[in-house]
Parts: C-alpha cells; structure tokens; sequence
C-alpha cells in the first residue's frame, strides 16, 4: 500500500469544515490501507487528521523536531513516532517516505512544505504526485498566482496539472 504525506495546519483554523476534512481525509487514508506520514504534531488539523486514521485501524509515521518535540505538541500515539533534528530533515524524511503530497488548508509551514515538494516535482527530483484540496476555495489565491506565473512564462503548465495555466505564452519546457 502507498503512503501519503498530509501538510496542514497545526491550528483548526476557523472553518469548522477544515477539520471535518482532515477528519475524512484520515478515515479514506485507513479505509484504502495506506500509511499517513505527516509532522507528528497532536493539535490542529494535523491531530485530527492523524487521530482520524487510527481511529479507522490505519498507520501514522509522524515525524517532528526537536524544537517542537514538546510534551503539549507531539502525538505520542502514533504507529513510528521520529524526531529528527531540523525541519529540513523532517521535510527530507517524509519526502523520502511519501509516494504523494497532499495539503489541506495551513499556514505559511504548509505552503512551504507543498511549494517545496512540487518544486522538487518539476525539477525532476521525484515523480510523486503533488495536490491541494481547495475546500471553500481556500487555495484559490494561490492555484491564480501560480496561473500568473505560468502565464508570464516563469512556470511550466504542467507543474498546474490539474489547474491549467491561462495567458499568451505557457511553456510546456
């Protein structure tokens, strides 16, 4: 079975609905008999999410730094619980576990994780497939700046995959 790295918030955020998805997301993640690998935190949507798919019977890598590795922030439940030393080695190991990356709304430490693995997707890094869920549009600003850059030449259209690029010129290389 694959596994699949989950970015999102370490807060619930305001919109009640941003955890029910994190919850589903986790249930789906246990029901297919895939393995979480996510930040190995307790709080936010990324406990929710994590605790969803144990809840359902399924595995969770977690894998936190040192300097978050705190008794009020580490979800001490999970199936292999790792504290790596930087978030650069966190960002390292679970690129290196993952076969996919998803983010769900977060804050500035969930876009840099996602920017950085498709970043490494359209370096030819990785083959792994990379998506947001956008729930109640949340990463619309986003998927338009990334349209902007396709359309200005700076991004190649299939790095949008599945949002396609607008404007004049779209490289496909």
């Amino acid at each position: 079975m694959a596994s699949l790295c989950v970015y999102c918030g370490s807060s619930p955020g305001f919109e009640p609905a941003y955890r029910e998805l994190a919850i589903a997301v986790g249930k789906e993640i246990a029901d297919e008999g895939h393995t979480l690998v996510y930040g190995g935190g307790r709080t936010g949507l990324m406990g929710a999410g994590a605790d969803s798919v144990l809840g359902n019977g399924g595995k969770v890598v977690g894998l936190i730094p040192g300097l978050l590795a705190t008794e009020e922030l580490t979800h001490t439940g999970l199936t292999e619980l790792h504290t790596v030393s930087s978030m650069h080695e966190r960002k390292h190991f679970t690129a290196s576990r993952a076969d996919a990356f998803l983010a769900l709304p977060g804050g500035i430490g969930t876009l840099e994780e996602i920017m950085e693995v498709v970043v490494w997707t359209q370096l030819g890094l990785h083959p792994k497939p990379c998506a947001l869920s956008n729930l109640c549009g949340f990463y619309d600003p986003l998927v338009q700046m990334l349209q902007q850059m396709a359309g200005a030449c700076f991004l190649r259209s299939d790095t949008l995959s599945p949002w396609p690029a607008s404007g004049p010129c779209v490289p496909d290389a």
